[in-house]
């Protein structure tokens, strides 16, 4: 017999996958609470019962695709033989599928998050989490120093590169390059400042 207790967690599952598939097909606009409970199959207030309103069930969505990129780059990670430019290459492209194959969701994961506090506080932290993972990354490819100033200009750069292939801007027939060559091109440069004299 499931218990109350099963059967919520079961819903507010049903509810969080309604609310990520409306929003891989039509964008957030799509996400209604009343679309996301019947998609769900359940009753109209099911998701007033779970979340207090449409931004704070968008930002636990969100949540959830933080926790599985830092995840993803977690296994990537654990792939101790590989050399730390490629290690740092392949996590980058998790975050680029992400954009690629649902980038409604990827939006959503880097915007300012909004809706109830704990919710925000919770996508705050997993936003935290997943970009340490990318840190420790770049921390072993040049060391702890120059950490903080190449993490932000990679992960800048990446986002922008994402971007501009999500809008048609990036393409190889225009630049003659693909955007796996282009954060190549990134690591490697990168890669060569871990054996250059530092200039502070």
């Amino acid at each position: 017999m499931v218990s109350r207790l099963e059967s919520a967690a079961a819903t507010r599952r049903s509810l969080l996958d309604a609310a990520a598939e409306l929003l891989d097909s039509g964008g957030p606009d799509a996400v209604t609470l009343r679309e996301v409970a019947a998609r769900a199959g359940v009753s109209r207030g099911a998701p007033y019962r779970h979340f207090p309103d449409k931004d704070s069930l968008l930002t636990t969505v969100a949540t959830e695709a933080l926790e599985r990129l830092g995840n993803r780059v977690r296994s990537v990670r654990a792939q101790t033989a590989l050399p730390a430019p490629d290690m740092l290459r392949r996590a980058l492209a998790e975050l680029m599928a992400i954009g690629r194959d649902q980038p409604h969701l990827y939006r959503l994961m880097f915007e300012y998050p909004v809706g109830d506090p704990t919710v925000v506080a919770d996508a705050t932290l997993a936003g935290e989490r997943a970009e340490a993972e990318f840190f420790t990354l770049i921390t072993d490819l040049v060391g702890p120093d120059r950490a903080p100033h190449f993490a932000a200009l990679l992960l800048a750069s990446v986002h922008g590169i994402t971007a501009m292939e999500l809008t048609g801007h990036l393409t190889k027939e225009k630049w003659q390059v693909t955007a796996e060559e282009l954060v190549a091109t990134l690591v490697a440069m990168i890669a060569r400042q871990a054996t250059a004299p530092s200039t502070d």
